[in-house]
């Protein structure tokens, strides 16, 4: 398979071909969806906790006598019962929110989101971007000449100051490093740049 290769002034420089293992997969959309769900439920934070009746405070007198009120019996203001009072069964900040998939369906997820986004011309090849003063006018300058729409997702084979400091600053623009794409990214973004040193290593960590 051929993607466009484009040169840091914008005009286009060629093909690459690239692998159909990574750009040509069959496009498995319930697969996807379960592995998008594993990611996100494994950012999930156990944040919310509440107190139990021996963790707020007070409670310490009796608050009111024990017979002739007419009333039920209260030994504490730290009752579930009392306002102000502990939390039954609330959350405790320990709920594990934990998804397991297989690495090869994981993996298989990621190709089949790269070959949805290869087969709607979403995915371009840029031959390098280097620049002496890392600045947001030199990438956004770059964007205007690019097909470019909405949102794009800049993957780079290795750490790249320049490009990252210039990038950072534009809405709806995110770079990441090959090692670390993944499917959440590929979904949310609307195209997606490959530097041509990431496609190298993308074949090289995906392609066996």
């Amino acid at each position: 398979m051929k993607i466009d290769l484009y040169q840091q002034s914008g005009e286009k420089k060629g093909t690459v071909d690239v692998s159909d293992k990574l750009f040509k997969a069959p496009v498995k959309e319930e697969l996807m969806r379960l592995v998008l769900l594993r990611q996100l439920a494994n950012a999930r934070q156990a944040t919310a906790s509440t107190k139990t009746r021996g963790e707020v405070r007070g409670g310490g007198r009796k608050p009111v006598k024990q017979k002739h009120t007419g009333r039920a019996r209260q030994g504490s203001t730290r009752s579930p019962v009392w306002p102000g009072g502990g939390i039954a069964f609330g959350p405790r900040g320990n709920r594990n929110f934990k998804l397991n998939i297989p690495r090869g369906a994981a993996r298989s997820a990621l190709f089949s989101a790269l070959s949805q986004k290869a087969a709607t011309n979403a995915v371009i090849v840029l031959d390098k971007f280097e620049v002496k003063t890392p600045t947001t006018k030199a990438f956004a300058s770059l964007l205007k000449k690019l097909p470019v729409e909405r949102s794009l997702l800049v993957v780079m084979g290795e750490k790249d100051a320049g490009l990252e400091k210039s990038a950072r600053n534009i809405d709806n623009v995110k770079t990441v490093l090959v090692d670390y794409l993944n499917l959440h990214d590929l979904m949310r973004f609307t195209n997606v740049m490959f530097l041509e040193s990431a496609l190298k290593k993308a074949e090289t960590l995906y392609v066996k």
